[in-house]
């Protein structure tokens, strides 16, 4: 039983008896990585933290039924990719709804990330690095939900393919394939910004890991 093991689902077994202080701990713990998972899908600050928020609280109004059949950060990142899924869902049916948002900058990265000084005048190799990273973040963002989300949450958030699995619904050999098949796609899309070709980010195969 993962509780036995995860203590994370012991605190959130202690949330479920209405212990506010364990929610708060499983709060502390994991606001940042839901936080970084919700930009990384929606590149709105505003936005992110909302959802991010909204996960947590959907955390503390679901207690009364979680069990504890998976470890609690593939439970908790579950909800976080459903609520994602959901406003991108709201926003296709609705786009003119985000023509009044703000052009993303660098000033709308998310409490938590690295921003350079923009006081500062940037030298060229920085100057290419942040065109690379737009490049990188578009790249990804133009892939299929899916794909987008197993490499995520392998890559950045360090997630077993086990753990992936169950946040998709789908089988171990579909999460390798669907990592697969993301990196291939940036491998190509990205060639011509990398010296070298490769993908550096996720350079080892997903067989190499776990």
């Amino acid at each position: 039983m993962p509780a036995a093991t995860d203590p994370d689902a012991a605190l959130m077994l202690r949330v479920k008896r209405g212990e506010r202080v364990a929610f708060e701990e499983l709060v502390a713990r994991y606001q940042q990585p839901v936080l970084n998972f919700v930009y990384r899908t929606l590149p709105d600050s505003t936005e992110a933290e909302d959802l991010a928020q909204g996960t947590f609280v959907q955390v503390w109004k679901s207690a009364d039924r979680y069990q504890p059949n998976a470890k609690f950060s593939t439970w908790l990142f579950t909800i976080a990719r459903n609520l994602c899924l959901n406003e991108l869902r709201r926003r296709r049916r609705h786009p003119a709804d985000s023509l009044d948002a703000p052009a993303h900058t660098d000033s709308d990265e998310p409490r938590g990330h690295s921003v350079e000084d923009q006081r500062e005048t940037k030298a060229p190799d920085l100057l290419l690095r942040g065109e690379l990273e737009a490049k990188v973040a578009q790249a990804i963002g133009a892939l299929p939900e899916n794909q987008r989300t197993a490499l995520l949450l392998w890559q950045r958030d360090e997630l077993a393919y086990e753990d992936i699995a169950e946040v998709l619904g789908c089988s171990l050999s579909a999460v390798k394939s669907l990592i697969h098949r993301a990196r291939e796609t940036l491998k190509v899309r990205l060639k011509p910004y990398l010296r070298s070709g490769e993908w550096d980010e996720t350079a080892s195969t997903p067989d190499e890991h776990r």
